[in-house]
């Protein structure tokens, strides 16, 4: 595939220039179906995630961890809180997604002296402090939901009830540790996923993009996905137990979150079957987002405003 062929698609897709409101769109809509669907397909190694992080003595492996759920709970309890995942994380994926493309159009062009990891860092931090205030009404509900199997069935009746008992401000009582969970990973995925793209095509595949084909293109976006998903686990992993511990009321703030957890255990809880979920999450997401950019007739993620030049000449 061509610089013109990434740059052009069919109908009335054809024409379409990189960073204008329509690839913004694109961008934003394929961010929250790839985000939304791929948490919705993992929920039961999420919720057993968030009961290993709130009760690690009862829920201390993968396996056993399942086998008490659907034990004492039934099968039924792995797929506690798909709503929230489902429109939580599709929220927060086309905002993170369209916005940090918005970002690094912005920061590309304003930023004309600075290196590309600058740009990198502040156009996904920018987008990630918008993505998680759409996302936290949604994940405050949802961890309460799958710990608690009384609280509510989803988000129906999980909304009204969790606003009776703790107002507006319950909706947001996570909102700075997912900051600090999030922002991190964030900041590492989008800069690891664009060096990595850089270095792929440089050094592996030794040619541009646009002279890549189509399923090359996208099994770069593969592997700088993974590569993406697993550095910014590691780094986000204090923050996500921190997140489960105050939604579930085992500490009233950040600090008495991170005394009670212990800080070797910040790191190590729960990161196995965060590896196992974040890894091929991250993926997949990268994966159905180029895959939606590509059928639209845009050239896959990865690079700053100047690399798309050449493509939009040829609109």
């Amino acid at each position: 595939m061509g610089a013109g062929e990434a740059g052009k698609g069919n109908g009335w897709w054809k024409g379409m220039r990189v960073f204008s409101p329509e690839y913004y769109a694109v961008c934003a809509v394929g961010g929250m179906l790839s985000a939304g669907t791929t948490h919705l397909a993992i929920t039961p190694l999420d919720v057993l995630k968030v009961n290993m992080q709130v009760n690690p003595l009862k829920y201390n492996s993968i396996f056993s961890g399942l086998h008490i759920l659907v034990k004492e709970q039934g099968p039924s309890s792995l797929w506690r809180g798909w709503a929230g995942k489902l429109f939580g994380y599709g929220a927060q994926g086309g905002c993170k997604f369209g916005l940090y493309e918005y970002f690094k159009k912005m920061y590309s062009d304003v930023l004309t002296g600075y290196n590309r990891s600058t740009i990198f860092f502040a156009s996904s931090a920018s987008a990630q402090v918008i993505a998680d205030v759409a996302l936290c009404p949604f994940e405050a509900v949802k961890v309460r939901v799958q710990t608690q199997p009384n609280f509510a069935k989803g988000l129906i009746d999980g909304f009204p009830k969790l606003y009776a008992s703790e107002g507006l401000s319950g909706f947001y009582k996570g909102l700075l540790p997912l900051w600090g969970r999030n922002l991190p990973f964030s900041i590492l995925m989008f800069s690891t996923f664009e060096h990595t793209v850089d270095i792929l095509y440089h050094n592996v595949v030794q040619k541009k993009k646009e002279d890549c084909s189509r399923a090359q293109q996208l099994g770069v976006t593969c592997i700088a996905g993974y590569a993406s998903g697993a550095i910014g686990t590691v780094v986000s992993n204090p923050a996500d137990n921190i997140v489960s511990s105050l939604y579930n009321k085992k500490a009233n703030n950040i600090l008495q979150a991170a005394k009670n957890i212990g800080f070797p255990n910040l790191f190590t809880r729960s990161l196995p079957v965060r590896f196992t979920l974040v890894g091929p999450v991250i993926t997949l997401q990268w994966f159905f987002y180029d895959t939606i950019k590509v059928l639209t007739g845009l050239p896959t993620s990865g690079g700053i405003a100047r690399d798309f030049d050449e493509v939009n000449s040829l609109t």
